[in-house]
């Protein structure tokens, strides 16, 4: 007889190897294979010096199509208008409704042009403007997320984006009707049925069909993360996403059964999600994990979450909602539950998190899908530094300097000293031309 198998790990903050056991399950590095980075460096230049005949070829047989032309790969508008009147009443009405709520929360991330006039007339400010074209990249297949589509593309529409193309595989020709919808919904300019690195390649250097655009955007597997990492610098990308997180603070007060069920709803996105509770109560982690074993097998998508809980989950022991706190701080997770009594009373403590649910009624799964915020949000302790998708990453600022001649005349005596410092003559003379004798 062997032992059984924990479903989930436990960690006690107060043990000597506590630290180094963090490390090792935090540990994830999403592009580091050497096979895929070669594979994708090959599509890049096939797409990059071949347009649409490579885009066409790895299409028929990546994604198992028969198409001679990149044209029959372009979705009619008027299909994605069909997909929408086509679903149930209530599959159109959900989406209409998330779309408003993350229409109305990014208008409030408008970030509009400003200036101001110094006392001698000269005028410093900044000009706000959209991206005039960017690329989302949707997953295709069995994973199908029209709620990616919507969190992606109303931002980027909110920001003023003239164009928003849209690319996602269709594997044997199969298109998920929900995805066009949100695509109509959401206001996509253009849907191309590529996928993969030849998707993000055709994005980045533009074929003879599909115009290049400025930003790819949108989630896909460790070849089209990949891809996005290769032409970063060509175009700008949002992140390079990490498999989802989730980080439970618990004062043990919390149903154990709503807690479980919130630590599956990482754990079911795929084998190598994280899914981490962080709690002072030990005897509440105890009937956690009770629940989580009681309710697991009920899942559809049980073999993936066991696998995901086995391999990076942890209920974690703290002394205290201080030593939680500093624990979540040192994950920066991508989803942060504060589900204690006083979620406000922890804000200020929070340094690190993608995206804050507060109290013991606002599972992340709301975020996911209809709150209003972005659920695009920063993987892999990323937090630290990075800020969920929004209307700011679709803006681009530019400086505005209008000296007057009395403005220009005092500047040029700073920066003619500053020039002539780092002797570049030309910079020091052509200030210098401005000094009013």
């Amino acid at each position: 007889m062997t032992d059984k198998q924990p479903l989930i790990a436990r960690l006690d903050a107060s043990a000597a190897d506590f630290s180094a056991r963090l490390d090792a399950l935090l540990a994830w590095d999403s592009v580091s294979d050497a096979g895929v980075a070669e594979v994708v460096d090959e599509i890049l230049q096939a797409v990059k010096t071949r347009g649409d005949a490579a885009l066409v070829e790895y299409t028929n047989r990546l994604d198992r199509r028969e198409v001679s032309s990149l044209a029959e790969l372009i979705v009619p508008e008027s299909k994605l208008h069909e997909a929408l009147e086509s679903l149930p009443a209530e599959q159109r009405q959900a989406l209409e409704v998330a779309a408003e709520r993350i229409r109305r929360y990014h208008e409030h991330q408008r970030q509009p042009s400003w200036d101001y006039t110094e006392e001698d007339g000269t005028r410093l400010g900044q000009k706000v403007t959209p991206m005039a074209r960017v690329g989302l990249y949707v997953p295709g297949g069995k994973a199908s997320y029209p709620s990616s589509v919507l969190m992606n593309a109303i931002p980027a529409k909110v920001a003023g984006v003239a164009e928003l193309v849209m690319v996602v595989p269709a594997p044997g020709g199969e298109l998920n009707a929900m995805v066009l919808a949100a695509a109509a919904v959401a206001g996509v300019d253009k849907v191309v049925t590529v996928g993969g690195a030849q998707a993000v390649a055709a994005l980045a250097y533009g074929t003879e069909s599909l115009p290049k655009v400025d930003k790819i955007v949108g989630p896909g597997n460790i070849y089209v993360a990949t891809a996005k990492r290769a032409v970063f610098g060509m175009v700008d990308i949002d992140m390079i996403a990490g498999p989802s997180e989730i980080l439970v603070v618990c004062d043990g007060q919390t149903d154990p059964d709503w807690i479980a069920m919130d630590l599956f709803s990482q754990a079911e996105h795929d084998e190598q999600a994280q899914s981490i509770l962080v709690s002072p109560d030990a005897a509440f982690l105890d009937r956690v994990e009770a629940a989580m074993e009681r309710l697991l097998p009920t899942l559809s998508r049980e073999a993936i979450a066991r696998t995901s809980l086995a391999n990076r989950g942890a209920l974690i022991l703290v002394q205290d909602m201080d030593q939680a706190l500093a624990v979540s701080n040192r994950i920066a997770p991508e989803h942060l539950e504060l589900s204690v009594a006083d979620p406000d009373a922890l804000l200020p403590k929070v340094a690190h998190a993608g995206a804050i649910f507060m109290g013991r009624y606002t599972p992340e799964a709301l975020g996911d899908y209809c709150a209003g915020p972005n659920h695009v949000l920063p993987t892999s302790g990323t937090a630290r530094f990075s800020s969920p998708l929004g209307v700011y990453d679709f803006q681009k600022r530019s400086s505005i300097i209008h000296c007057s001649a009395e403005g220009a005349s005092e500047l040029a005596k700073t920066a003619s000293v500053l020039a002539r410092g780092e002797a570049l003559e030309a910079h020091a003379r052509s200030a210098e031309y401005r000094i009013k004798v």
